[in-house]
C-alpha cells in the first residue's frame, strides 16, 4: 500500500524503496515518486516548510535530499513556488509523505509530481537516525531505488560505494541557462546575473526593485557582460565545488578590475572569494535549512537565514583589502565577505529566501543603491 499518515490509512499499490549509503548503511521503506534507481550525494535539510522550493533549487543538483521535518507533502505542489523550471534533486527521502494534500493552491500531489519528473523517493524510514549519521560521518554518496520489483540490498550497498562524487562534475554547466535572457527590459537600471544555477526569486527580487535583469550563462566572459553596460553584476547561487567554475571565476576577476558593483550569493560568494585570491573548502555536512544564525562581524546583530551549500570560504585566506562580513553562529564558518573600499560583497546565505526568513532581503537594496 502507498504510505499516507492521514488517520493511519493506506491507499494504492505497494512500491518498495531502498536507500544505501557508501558506508554500508541500508535503509528500506516505501517508494513513491518515480520507479527508478539513482545515485548522488546524500544531504539533509532542516526546513519545516518549502519542499517545492528546495526540490527545484538548482543548488541541489546531483544530490539525494533528506528532509528532517517528519511530514512532507501536506500542502501539495504549486508551480508558483518553484525556484527553477523543474525538480533538480536526484532523489528524495522523507519520514512521512501526505498522499492527499489540502491547500487552495495545490495543483497536484508530491507523489504525482515526482513521478512525472522521474525522481524516485522513499518514505517510512528514520530520517532522524539518517541525519545523525550524516552529521557524525559527513555527507556521502548513496543509491536510492524505488519500484515494484525485487531489490537487492547487497547490490545497492556495492553500488553506493561506486557512485562518483557529483562534486567532481561541472554541475554548474548542467543547470545554467543555455541562452541570454532579459527580464523587465524597461527597468531603471541594468543588472547582469551570472547564472550558476540561479534561484528565480533572486531575479524576482531584483525586478521588484525596478531593475532590468540580463541573465547570462555561467561561462560568459567579462567582455560580453560589460557589453550590456550594467550598473552591477550578481553572481548567483549554484551547485557543487566552486573551483569547477573556472570560467565564472575568471570573468569575476576581470569584473573586479573593472570596478563594477558586485554581489555574490551562496556559490557566488565562493566564486567572488576565489576571484579575489582566496580559498574555499568543503564542509563536513554543509548548511541546508531555514534557521541558520549569522552574526555580522563587529556588531551584536544576528540574522536568521536560509541556506543551502556544502562549501565555504576560508576567511583566513582573504587577501589585503578584503574583510569577513558575516560568520555562522553555530560553527564559526564564514558567511560573507566584502571589499574594504569597493562596492563589492557576497554572502553565503540566501537573502531572497524562498523558502525561509526574509530578514536579510535588505541586501538587495544595498546592492542596488551601490549600482548607480
Amino acid at each position: 500500500m502507498l504510505y499516507c499518515p492521514e488517520n493511519g490509512r493506506e491507499t494504492g499499490l505497494i512500491r518498495r524503496a531502498t536507500l544505501a549509503l557508501a558506508d554500508g548503511t541500508v535503509l528500506q521503506g516505501v517508494g513513491f515518486g518515480a520507479s527508478a534507481r539513482t545515485g548522488g550525494e546524500v544531504v539533509f535539510n532542516t526546513g519545516i516548510v518549502g519542499y517545492p522550493e528546495s526540490i527545484t533549487d538548482p543548488s541541489y543538483r546531483g544530490q539525494i535530499l533528506c528532509q528532517t521535518y517528519p511530514l512532507i507533502g501536506n500542502y501539495g505542489v504549486d508551480p508558483a513556488r518553484f525556484e527553477s523550471e523543474r525538480p533538480q534533486i536526484a532523489g528524495y527521502v522523507v519520514a512521512e509523505f501526505c498522499a492527499r494534500p489540502s491547500h487552495a493552491t495545490s495543483q497536484k500531489t508530491l507523489d504525482d509530481w515526482l513521478r512525472e519528473s522521474g525522481v524516485p523517493a522513499i518514505a517510512g524510514i528514520d530520517t532522524r537516525a539518517l541525519t545523525k549519521r550524516l552529521r557524525v560521518h559527513g555527507v556521502m554518496t548513496g543509491v536510492l531505488e524505488a519500484g515494484d520489483g525485487p531489490q537487492s540490498p547487497a547490490r545497492l550497498r556495492r553500488e553506493a560505494r561506486e557512485v562518483p562524487d557529483p562534486n567532481a562534475r561541472d554541475l554548474v554547466a548542467e543547470v545554467t541557462t543555455r541562452e541570454i535572457r532579459i527580464a523587465n527590459p524597461d527597468g531603471a537600471k541594468t543588472i547582469v546575473v551570472i547564472d550558476c544555477g540561479v534561484k528565480l526569486n533572486i531575479i524576482r527580487s531584483l525586478i521588484r526593485r525596478g531593475a532590468a535583469v540580463v541573465r547570462v550563462p555561467a561561462d560568459t566572459d567579462a567582455e560580453r557582460i560589460l557589453s550590456f553596460a550594467p550598473k552591477g553584476v550578481v553572481i548567483s547561487n549554484g551547485p557543487g565545488d566552486p573551483e569547477r567554475s573556472a570560467a565564472a571565476v575568471a570573468a569575476v576577476r576581470r569584473l573586479l578590475a573593472a570596478g563594477l558593483p558586485l554581489f555574490g550569493i551562496c556559490l557566488g560568494n565562493q566564486i567572488l572569494a576565489l576571484a579575489a585570491g582566496g580559498r574555499t573548502f568543503k564542509l563536513k555536512f554543509g548548511h541546508r535549512g531555514q534557521n541558520q544564525p549569522c552574526l555580522e562581524e563587529g556588531t551584536k546583530r544576528c540574522y536568521i537565514t536560509s541556506q543551502n551549500h556544502g562549501f565555504a570560504v576560508d576567511a583566513a585566506s582573504l587577501p589585503r583589502g578584503w574583510a569577513a562580513w558575516f560568520r555562522n553562529a553555530n560553527d564559526g564558518t564564514n558567511e560573507g565577505i566584502r571589499h574594504r573600499r569597493k562596492p563589492v560583497f557576497g554572502v553565503q546565505f540566501h537573502p531572497e529566501a524562498c523558502p525561509g526568513p526574509t530578514d536579510t532581503e535588505f541586501l538587495f537594496d544595498e546592492f542596488l543603491e551601490a549600482a548607480r
